[in-house]
């Protein structure tokens, strides 16, 4: 049992820096697509 709580746990921790690099990537995203868009955009 000990082994098995274990193993979960080493996945946890995969999963959840997978969730966090995925969080830090898709804001980068967001924020460049945002900058781009008030230099396009935006009428001098």
């Amino acid at each position: 049992m000990a082994s098995s709580t274990t193993n979960d746990l080493a996945a946890h921790e995969r999963t959840y820096r997978g969730f966090l690099s995925l969080v830090k990537w898709g804001t980068g995203t967001v924020v460049v697509v945002l900058c781009l868009m008030g230099v396009f955009l935006v009428r001098h």
